[in-house]
């Protein structure tokens, strides 16, 4: 199946895959080599240079960012999406040169307020915990932190055009305690429940517009298409709900990083289950909008949020659920 599904790709976009995957791998080896501060720097110049020379990326990170912020003039969106790619660039030297500065990690990356012991008393309750994050400030090394407070957890990731960067990303996050699910995988399902009877955490990256089921919910003035499974899984088995982002101590490279944690109650009886799911979606969105507008060049802007349009007849929701019943 695999294989047959590969010679149905263009040649020449299979040689663009390749030679692309032979680049992040040779960017990979040489940060890797590279103590943090080294790499911060390399990862500094090749942001800089990704922005004039990725077109696309460019064109989608600016039409996001009109979406999201009419009141500011072309100059300031154009310099938002300008340090968003620096701070993917940063981003990865860190996760890359992870081994580099495992001794310092727990002090390179700490909780804001209380939120550790939030975790830890959540938790504690036995029923596991529904995790919601996006990609906001470095959510690997966020992850990574809380296996490192003792919370046991896994998250659910989509599988790249590259497997060999997939394999290395899931040894990755293997070594911080981190288990990947995959969401293409067809035993991720019985593998979620079992992290729920097992009390664990799962991740759910909630913030972008992807091909699993899902709700329309307000994100910067717009409805976006919303994955649904932080309600749904709450729903099922009675988790408390989280929404966690991290976010940088300070303007520089190397200043390290923060997790918020934010708890998100419900109703677990409600006597309308679509509609509370709904809005324990609308509602963890909403504070991960409120962590993006504080921090703008921390976020993702070049992916499509609001590609898919909410039908027309007044806005009617997706019902089907994203949870498997066995």
């Amino acid at each position: 199946m695999l294989a047959s599904a590969a010679v149905t790709v263009p040649l020449r976009k299979r040689l663009k895959r390749e030679l692309r995957s032979l680049f992040l791998q040779g960017v990979v080896r040489t940060l890797a080599l590279l103590p943090l501060p080294a790499a911060l720097a390399l990862g500094s110049l090749l942001g800089r240079l990704a922005w004039p020379l990725a077109r696309e990326t460019r064109r989608q990170a600016l039409a996001s960012l009109a979406v999201a912020f009419p009141e500011r003039t072309p100059e300031e969106r154009e310099a938002i999406g300008r340090r968003s790619l620096t701070h993917l660039a940063w981003l990865a030297a860190e996760v890359i040169t992870l081994r580099r500065y495992r001794r310092r990690f727990d002090a390179y990356v700490t909780f804001a307020g209380d939120g550790e012991r939030l975790l830890r008393e959540a938790i504690g309750r036995g029923r596991g915990l529904v995790f919601a994050t996006g990609h906001v400030g470095n959510w690997e090394l966020m992850a990574r932190r809380v296996a490192r407070a003792g919370i046991p957890n896994a998250g659910i990731a989509k599988l790249g055009n590259d497997p060999r960067m997939n394999r290395t990303m899931a040894r990755v996050r293997a070594e911080g305690g981190v288990t990947t699910l995959w969401r293409e995988d067809a035993g991720t399902g019985r593998a979620m429940i079992r992290i729920f009877k097992e009390g664990k955490a799962l991740g759910l990256l909630i913030d972008q517009d992807t091909s699993v089921q899902g709700q329309f919910v307000p994100f910067f003035g717009r409805l976006a298409y919303t994955p649904r499974a932080v309600g749904d899984l709450a729903l099922r088995f009675g988790a408390p709900v989280v929404v966690a982002w991290c976010r940088r101590r300070g303007p520089r490279a190397g200043d390290g990083h923060e997790v918020c944690v934010v708890e998100v109650p419900y109703d677990p009886a409600p006597a309308d289950r679509e509609a509370e799911a709904l809005r324990i979606t609308a509602a963890c969105t909403a504070r991960l909008e409120e962590a993006i507008r504080a921090r703008p060049e921390e976020w993702v802007w070049m992916h499509e949020r609001w590609k898919t349009q909410p039908p027309p007849e007044s806005g009617r929701q997706p019902t089907a659920s994203s949870v498997p019943n066995s």
